[in-house]
């Protein structure tokens, strides 16, 4: 399986033979000379432009490959560099959401202790206030036998 830098290399090497290939087309071959001298100073010329190409070619190719391996080590520092800074954003991003769902978990204890608290509260007043009517039935009780109490020593 080819990594990434051999396949951009490999996509380069075909742009540049893309380049050299008109050279070898048909259209080259359709020029017809009736002179045979004519016909070989022009296949000489041909011959030696396609030279010059090739050449030219080989050399773009020379430098494109020595620029690619140059590049190479700066492209997987760079790499190398934006992994590491996705990984910090991904653990800065992870780091906030705990925050987030510890700020959430304070914030429902709170809420659960201030309704503990209120409903302490409730049952003390209930509390309070049963003891206020059974002393108050008490209280009346009291004065019921009081009362009669009275009336019983009033009749005798």
């Amino acid at each position: 399986m080819l990594n990434r830098s051999s396949m951009l290399k490999l996509w380069l090497l075909v742009i540049v033979l893309a380049k050299a290939l008109p050279i070898n087309s048909p259209a080259y071959g359709q020029i017809i000379q009736t002179n045979p001298q004519q016909c070989e100073s022009l296949q000489e010329r041909m011959r030696q432009q396609q030279e010059e190409r090739t050449q030219q070619t080989q050399e773009q190719m020379k430098e494109t490959w020595l620029r690619l391996n140059l590049q190479q080590p700066q492209l997987q520092q760079q790499l190398r560099i934006q992994q590491q800074q996705f990984t910090q954003q991904r653990q800065e991003l992870i780091r906030q959401q705990q925050l987030r769902l510890q700020q959430e978990e304070f914030t429902r204890q709170r809420q659960e202790f201030t309704r503990q608290q209120q409903l302490r509260v409730q049952q003390q007043q209930l509390r309070q206030d049963q003891q206020i009517r059974q002393q108050q039935q008490l209280r009346l009780e009291q004065l019921r036998q009081q009362q009669l109490f009275r009336q019983q020593k009033d009749n005798l």
